[in-house]
């Protein structure tokens, strides 16, 4: 049975029970970073932004990719002649060309790469699917306050699904969570919180005009559904993800830290997360040009000094979350 026909077989009695799927790119067990305890993570597949700096370039598609990773090919070239679509092409030096338009993930070329160089991201998954998945981890999440995840991308592209998916985990008595950039229209955003015990976000920048040249979007509807998401009542963790060069002025951090404090006691705290450049082989994995390429982290003394700017306004604040 090829991939996709494998990705889309449920059985009747999970149809009949649970219609909702999902595209999830991944699930992590025993994360101790992302909402308190020990949890698992569920990825859901598709984000509104494109950040330039994304470690997860993956995810951003709303549709499954082949990755390619290109040091462990070892040109047998067994890709391209078992392709049905003629999607992929071997150039000049053995180079490998897929043609992701014509590409309908079949797993031809997934299923006969011997070296491992191709994989399909992405698999449709049930709620009844995740949640069991989550399950498995339930003492755990008892003796250590932890529980479920979603995120991303971004989870609430996939509402309806998310949405089933916090509620099945709350019918539980699991504890959960979001990971969300809050790009998200405001009544799909509040029936998401409606199930939400957590909201971890980032801010990525104060000034809307910036925020759009970084990310592809003004924050406006963002800054607006993490008040909603205070008002609330929801418990807030928010990020900074430091980008040197883009964010890391003193004028931003200290936007940000005043953002943050307006928001009150919803806040449990906020994680100055200085830029590392491990995502970046991703981006060629998937043909896509990284144009922060060169970037360096940035300075621990400059980190450390923004992190004093923030501290009279938001006194829970930490370095690399």
């Amino acid at each position: 049975m090829r991939w996709k026909e494998r990705q889309h077989k449920f059985s009747l009695d999970d149809k009949d029970k649970d219609p909702l799927t999902g595209l999830v790119f991944d699930i992590q067990r025993f994360a101790v970073h992302d909402g308190g305890g020990i949890r698992t993570l569920v990825f859901l597949k598709g984000c509104p932004l494109r950040c330039k700096w994304c470690q997860n370039p993956e995810s951003m598609s709303t549709k499954p990719e082949i990755m390619r990773i290109p040091h462990h090919c070892i040109s047998c070239v067994k890709c391209a002649t078992l392709c049905p679509e003629q999607a992929i092409a071997i150039k000049e030096d053995f180079k490998v060309e897929i043609d992701r338009d014509k590409c309908t993930y079949c797993g031809e070329c997934i299923e006969k790469c011997y070296a491992g160089s191709m994989t399909i991201v992405g698999r449709y998954m049930t709620v009844n699917e995740v949640i069991d998945e989550v399950e498995r981890d339930r003492a755990f999440y008892h003796t250590s306050n932890g529980g479920v995840t979603f995120s991303g991308g971004e989870p609430t592209l996939q509402s309806s699904f998310l949405i089933a998916a916090l509620k099945k985990a709350h019918k539980n008595g699991l504890h959960t969570a979001i990971e969300s950039c809050c790009l998200c229209k405001k009544e799909t955003f509040a029936e998401v919180l409606e199930h939400t015990d957590l909201v971890l976000t980032d801010i990525k920048h104060m000034d809307s005009k910036k925020h759009e040249e970084l990310t592809g979007s003004p924050n406006e509807l963002i800054l607006s559904n993490i008040k909603m998401a205070a008002e609330m009542g929801k418990t807030l963790r928010i990020r900074i993800p430091l980008i040197p060069g883009c964010n890391d002025s003193d004028e931003n951090i200290t936007a940000t830290a005043k953002f943050v404090a307006s928001l009150g006691n919803a806040v449990e705290g906020l994680d100055i997360l200085p830029y590392h450049r491990l995502g970046e082989p991703k981006w060629e994995q998937l043909d896509r040009e990284y144009t922060l390429h060169g970037v360096n982290p940035p300075d621990r003394g400059h980190v450390l000094a923004l992190k004093d700017l923030v501290l009279p306004y938001c006194p829970e604040v930490s370095v690399g979350g």
